[in-house]
């Protein structure tokens, strides 16, 4: 069993259910007589853009594109057919492309964000356990020019400003959003 054809099974268990832990996954893996270690799935992950969310495992063009999760759940492989909610999507692509990352940024902000925090030049933002990298997924798509980078862990985000200023301006910003 080659490299790809492993990854190709973890993206559409991903897509198909939700799977919150690399031992679900490795079990449903399994059950596909498809054998990788801790190491090899998290390796895997990290290589396939998979973000760990509230509602399990995701990849980042989902979650980028605002594609909700139950969706998938409801509709299984056939996610892509056309029924109502795949039409949604279709509504969404006549949206200018910010206006559709700002309409994600303020979904996940609501879903996730807990606390916003100043400190110096940093924005220390709070989420749900396992939502920073959805958070900092939607900001970084933003392109905002007071956000110099930001890093995630599992329920925290540090995003570095310029200043002290944009930091306070962003964390408004932020909050109002959300």
């Amino acid at each position: 069993m080659s490299k790809g054809f492993r990854q190709a099974q973890i993206q559409k268990l991903i897509r198909t259910a939700a799977i919150h832990t690399q031992e679900e996954l490795a079990s449903a893996l399994g059950q596909l007589e498809v054998e990788a270690t801790q190491v090899t799935l998290s390796r895997d992950i990290r290589e396939l853009g998979i973000i760990k969310t509230a509602d399990g495992y995701q990849e980042r063009a989902d979650l980028a594109a605002g594609n909700d999760r139950g969706r998938d759940k409801t509709r299984g492989a056939g996610r892509d057919a056309g029924t109502s909610a795949g039409n949604s999507a279709g509504r969404d692509a006549d949206k200018p492309a910010a206006k559709r990352a700002r309409d994600n940024l303020s979904r996940v902000l609501k879903q996730f964000l807990r606390d916003a925090q100043v400190a110096q030049n940093l924005v220390v933002l709070k989420t749900n356990p396992g939502g920073a990298g959805a958070v900092a997924l939607a900001l970084d798509s933003e392109h905002w020019p007071e956000i110099v980078g930001t890093v995630a862990g599992d329920d925290t985000i540090f995003a570095a400003t310029p200043s002290p200023a944009k930091a306070r301006k962003l964390r408004q910003k932020l909050v109002d959003l959300g």
